[in-house]
């Protein structure tokens, strides 16, 4: 059943591009939006709100014996395997010097330093819709806004941090008025899983204390990218 209130069809919208619906939910949806524009429009908001979290997705490898389950699997006969030919003096050489580059490569692997965990969080509203796309890659945090909202003329947001264990939040600076795209490299703390982000509504110039004192816009968390 399609609801008919505006709050609550833009949240059934989220969730539909989300994919938090169940399989018959979604099925109602889609046969829905066949016949209602404004459902169609309210989904299609949602996926340009939400096209920056597809930046998280990392292409991966399929598993090594993918391939082999696949083959086997398939019906006929497998063409017999050609007798390996003799390798020529000059492949041999090749290979020799292939080999070489491969163990000076693997050295470079083994020495050069681990990268930095990928982190990433969306801050949220206080009715749990998306707002803000929060990225950490190495030192440096990405935030991309989702949803744009405006923001009074007589106050500013401030963007906070506060890592497992701390008792009060650091500011990481203020978010510019225009939002959209903001790039923040903390040099008092380090983004780590687990550590609590939140965008505040403070006077013009900051917080005049130091610490948070207007209400919460968006909060989240850090948590492991999928794929590192």
């Amino acid at each position: 059943m399609i609801p008919t209130d505006p709050v609550e069809r833009d949240a059934l919208a989220a969730e539909y591009v989300l994919g938090t619906l169940d399989a018959q939910a979604a099925r109602e949806v889609e046969h829905a939006m066949e016949s209602d524009a404004g459902l169609r429009d309210l989904v299609a908001g949602w996926e340009a709100r939400l096209a920056p979290l597809t930046v998280l997705a990392l292409p991966e490898a399929p598993p090594p014996a993918l391939w082999d389950r696949i083959s086997k699997a398939l019906d006929g006969p497998r063409p017999a395997a050609a007798a390996p030919a003799r390798p020529s003096p000059f492949w041999r050489f090749w290979a020799l010097g292939a080999s070489a580059v491969a163990a000076g490569l693997a050295a470079f692997l083994v020495l050069r330093p681990v990268p930095d965990q990928r982190l990433m969080t969306v801050l949220l509203t206080q009715r749990d819709q998306p707002a803000w796309l929060v990225e950490a890659d190495g030192g440096a945090l990405r935030l991309a806004s989702l949803n744009p909202q405006p923001v009074p003329s007589d106050r500013v947001m401030q963007l906070w941090a506060l890592p497992q264990g701390a008792t009060a939040p650091t500011s990481l600076g203020l978010i510019p008025a225009e939002q959209g795209r903001l790039t923040v490299t903390p040099s008092a703390i380090r983004p780590e899983p687990g550590m609590l982000m939140e965008i505040t509504l403070e006077p013009p110039g900051g917080s005049p204390t130091g610490r948070p004192t207007g209400p919460i816009l968006f909060i989240g968390r850090l948590a492991a990218a999928s794929g590192t």
